[in-house]
């Protein structure tokens, strides 16, 4: 059985629709924030949905709680400003 956790990004209240999530203010500090974690080892993959104004999704490595991520994720400088919101799940892993 293999559990991880995950964090879910929508749009905030600062997302500008229709606009490319590249083109968004602010979405490099969140790529260098993420990017930060995954060099730490505490982020296994992410990437934003393909759908426009949809939002994205981090997976994180297995070893790396939910309350660790939770307060990874409220310091994620798109969640501070507003361009993007969160929610944390734990994720089972039913098929590979």
């Amino acid at each position: 059985m293999e559990i991880l956790q995950v964090v879910l990004h929508t749009p905030g209240p600062k997302w500008k629709k229709g606009i490319d999530f590249r083109e968004q203010p602010g979405v490099m500090e969140h790529v260098s924030f993420y990017s930060e974690l995954q060099e730490k080892g505490k982020l296994k993959m992410g990437g934003p949905y393909l759908d426009v104004d949809s939002g994205g999704m981090m997976v994180a490595s297995a070893d790396v709680s939910r309350k660790e991520l939770e307060e990874l994720a409220y310091k994620d400088p798109a969640i501070v400003t507003g361009l993007l919101q969160y929610e944390v799940r734990s994720w089972f892993i039913a098929m590979k």
